[in-house]
Order: C-alpha cells, then structure tokens, then sequence
C-alpha cells in the first residue's frame, strides 16, 4: 500500500482524534488501533443502497475520512494499513478465513486484516479495526499468549503454519478467524469484494449493520433495531426507518446522500 500524503495524514489523525506519534512504538500503535475503533464505525450501508464498494484507496481514503463514513474490513484494514505505513510501521495485508457457526471455517479472503512490525521490535503483531465486535488491542504473533481485552480474554494459536484468532467471553474458547502471515495485496481481495456485496450467501447482503465501540461497550444499529452495550448490559430497542437515519446522524455522524 501507498503511504499517505502529508494532508491525508493529518486529515485521518484528527479523524481518529489521535495526535501524531513521536515514534512508531507499540504504545502508539495501541492508541491508534482504540481511536480507530472508536471513531470510524463498522458497516455495510452502501451495499444495501446499492452504491458499490471499489477498492480504490483514495475513494475509501474519501469515504472513510472526509465523508465521515466507515466500512468493512478491506475498506478499514487497508486504509488503516496505509496510515501506519506512513507513521513508520511495517505492514503486511493478510486473509482470514471467518469461522462458520457449527464449526469448521469458511472461503479464503472473506476478511482482511494485518500484521504490524514495530521498529526495533522481534515480534509482529496481529491488528484488526475492520472485524466488528473484536479485539481493541494489538495482539503479538505468540502462540496462546492470552490478553484481557475488556470483557473477554483474546488469543492466538497456531496449527500447521496456520494461525486462529480466539476469544473467550466466559463459556471457553471460540475461534474468530484464521490466517497466515502471506503478504497479499488489496487486488488479491477484488473478486470476493465483488461476492462479499451481491452474493445472497454473504453475511453483508443480508441486513443492514452499523457497529462502533464505545468507552462503555458499543452502540450497533442492526437493520431497525438499536442495540446499546453498555457495562455488560445490553439493551435492544426497535426503530423507525426515520429514527433508523436520526440515530445514524446523531450517534454516528453519517448522513447518507442520495445514491445516484
């Protein structure tokens, strides 16, 4: 991916509500991964108005940071690999296969996420603004090294050259998704973009989804349901189509323009 220009770069810091690291170390790294998550949210409007998703960088760079919007995990992962690019990290853009319901994961390439080299730094780590409800910190590539990450505990194993991303919220070990460390490039993701945003089978062509962490947990708008986390608590509640784009404005700060 191309580093960002200096406009661009401070367009998308104050986007995220970041200052400027004075080095590319993995306490910044930590901060610009939290800001991400809760700035830009996670979601999939366009697909469902029927305005394409392009993987052109400065059209998502656009979406993204100058219309106040989010996206998905090849919009966010690769625009967010791009600005630590830029700040001085080493990225390499990865595939992930998401784990199915009943067990077993699904087709290669469905998500996108990355490993991040620290300068000065042995070990890479895994970062993730673009899988929804997730992980918020980055992870090292250390096989079951176990982290707290607010309500649940998160870690990587490796099997056969492969690694899964897990988490547990109470009732044991669920896998979330698994991947190698092979560089890819976001042409690599072209296709599946495609099927990700017209195939029935995917998960984003069947409802709508808005997602963005909080400080207290997460606010998502599902299709016209609200759904607030809050300290553990969760609290669902049904909406308008009208209220449906006032909390969208509001509580998210998108205002959706008419697709042409």
């Amino acid at each position: 991916m191309s580093p960002l220009d200096g406009h661009q770069l401070s367009a998308y810091l104050q986007r995220i509500d970041v200052e400027t690291p004075e080095q590319p170390d993995l306490a910044a790294l930590a901060r610009l991964q939290l800001g991400h998550l809760l700035c830009v949210p996670f979601e999939n409007l366009d697909i469902h108005r029927g305005v394409p998703i392009v993987l052109e960088p400065t059209a998502i760079f656009d979406k993204l940071v100058h219309r106040n919007r989010g996206g998905y995990c090849y919009e966010l992962n690769s625009t967010f690999a791009a600005l630590l690019v830029t700040l001085g990290y080493g990225v390499d853009m990865v595939a992930a296969r998401v784990a199915k319901d009943h067990g077993g994961f699904g087709r290669d390439l469905a998500h996108l996420t990355l490993v991040v080299r620290v300068p000065g730094t042995t070990i890479p780590y895994l970062v993730d603004v673009g899988f929804g409800d997730a992980f918020t910190k980055p992870i090292p590539l250390v096989p079951g090294t176990t982290i707290t990450d607010r309500d649940r505990m998160v870690r990587l194993i490796r099997t056969d050259g492969e690694w899964t991303y897990q988490e547990d919220r109470g009732s044991g070990w669920q896998s979330r998704y698994a991947f190698t460390t092979q560089a890819r490039t976001l042409e690599e993701f072209r296709d599946i973009n495609e099927w990700q945003q017209t195939a029935p089978e995917s998960h984003f062509t069947r409802g709508t989804i808005c997602s963005l962490l909080t400080i207290e947990g997460r606010l998502t708008v599902s299709d016209t349901k609200m759904i607030t986390t809050r300290n553990g608590e969760r609290l669902g509640v049904a909406l308008s189509q009208g209220e449906v784009t006032q909390v969208l404005e509001q509580e998210f700060g998108i205002v959706l323009d008419q697709p042409t």
